[in-house]
């Protein structure tokens, strides 16, 4: 196996496995650490952990879990995957988890030197001089800044890492990515020489993550967004380590209703919550509600029962920063968003024993709660939707639980019709 990637919440996980896939890498994504070795012939695996909200200390444990078996599966390099947002606090968790890993790789070679680059400029991630931009805004002045789990509120990526590790955390910019791998290798063994452990690395166009892919080619550890896997595949290919292969990423036309769990409170997915009830049917999880004890979960079941055998619906915690502040204000910010998770989880769950077999995912953490829920252990990855979003399909199930086809969407990502859009690929009425 070529390349084994950790990936810190669901869709991040999809997203990088989407990427891969696309790279003409087989590819097959892991929920959770699997208990025993890998039996599919596959170039890449991504083990697809929930860890990017924990306390670093479980972060770490799961991360390290994953990269031990990853190892016993013969990888060739390793991958930590994060979101191109760069989503973390002062307290973690990219730092905590990158120098766990990093220690963990110190008997290869070169392992004292990684990058982080969560660059995806096809969805409008670019990095310039170690700011980060979404589209034509700095992070820090994107819907980002008012994430209720990790705000960002510094564009600057030097400083947002360093404040997250002890070792030395340098840069790797634009003139020096333009100039071609020989280039970057060469900033990269000045930087080691100083005692830089950690490079961000900027990158505004794709041609900038093959560059930057080569140049880290023997680098053990490579920490990234999902762009740098599409620079990776093509490397290995150049190298003649990937074979040619066909990809059936076309899914089957699915039986089953459709429905769209959405928990993402980002800016693009209260966008594509509003399109969707323009001409569609949805139901409004409350926080405040079923703190109050109401039955949520009977309650969204019992609407969607009538629907699902006539056209796909809605449930969603879905709202504007201000309501999320509100609710987190009464009820803590954890606490809050433990309550939507696993109420969506459980209706998720619900809707599948209703004949749900097509289900689109909004939101990271809730992605992450749903498949858990759902005992989804591993996904084929199917034709792409939206940049950095594929259908997926559920595999490994035991006898009598049914396959499901899954999109799982990080928050920020799709366009303002994604829902319709991806329900149109798989879903006949």
């Amino acid at each position: 196996m070529l390349l084994g990637c950790i990936g810190d919440d669901f869709t991040g996980s999809t997203d990088l496995a989407n990427m891969l896939v696309k790279g003409g890498m087989r590819t097959i994504q892991t929920i959770g650490v699997p208990q025993s070795p890998l039996a599919e012939d596959v170039d890449a695996v991504v083990v697809a952990l929930k860890s990017r909200t924990n306390p670093a200390a479980e972060a770490i444990t799961q991360s390290l879990a994953a990269l031990a078996w990853l190892r016993q599966q013969g990888c060739r390099q390793f991958y930590f995957k994060y979101c191109s947002t760069f989503d973390s606090t002062p307290a973690g968790n990219i730092g905590p988890v990158t120098e766990a890993l990093m220690d963990a790789l110190l008997d290869l070679p070169n392992a004292d030197f990684t990058i982080a680059c969560p660059a995806f400029p096809e969805n409008g991630r670019t990095i310039f001089r170690g700011y980060l931009f979404t589209g034509d805004t700095l992070l820090s002045e994107s819907g980002m800044k008012d994430h209720p789990l990790t705000p960002m509120t510094d564009s600057n990526l030097v400083r947002v890492l360093q404040a997250q590790t002890r070792r030395k955390v340098g840069l790797i910019r634009y003139d020096t990515v333009a100039s071609g791998a020989p280039a970057i290798r060469e900033r990269i063994a000045l930087l080691r020489r100083q005692g830089v452990a950690m490079a961000i690395v900027d990158a505004v166009s794709d041609a900038d993550l093959v560059r930057i892919a080569d140049a880290c080619s023997d680098l053990p550890l490579v920490t990234a967004g999902s762009g740098i896997g599409l620079g990776l595949a093509q490397h290995y290919r150049n190298g003649g380590l990937l074979q040619s292969a066909e990809h059936a990423a076309a899914m089957p036309v699915q039986d089953g209703y459709a429905a769209v769990i959405s928990g993402s409170c980002s800016v693009a997915t209260n966008a594509q919550v509003g399109q969707w009830l323009q001409s569609r049917p949805g139901f409004r999880v409350d926080p405040l509600r079923i703190a109050a004890g109401e039955d949520s979960v009977a309650e969204a079941i019992t609407w969607a029962r009538p629907l699902l055998p006539v056209e796909p619906v809605l449930i969603y915690a879905t709202s504007d920063a201000t309501s999320v502040k509100a609710a987190q204000a009464l009820l803590g910010v954890e606490h809050a968003g433990q309550l939507v998770e696993t109420t969506l989880a459980t209706i998720a769950q619900a809707l599948v024993k209703n004949g749900v077999r097509k289900l689109v995912v909004a939101g990271g953490e809730t992605a992450g709660a749903v498949v858990q829920a759902l005992n989804v252990s591993a996904l084929r990855i199917g034709p792409q939707i939206d940049p950095g979003v594929p259908w997926t399909l559920s595999q490994g199930e035991p006898p009598g639980v049914p396959r499901l086809a899954l999109a799982l969407k990080s928050g920020n990502f799709g366009a303002v019709d994604f829902f319709a859009k991806a329900l149109a690929m798989v879903h006949r009425p």
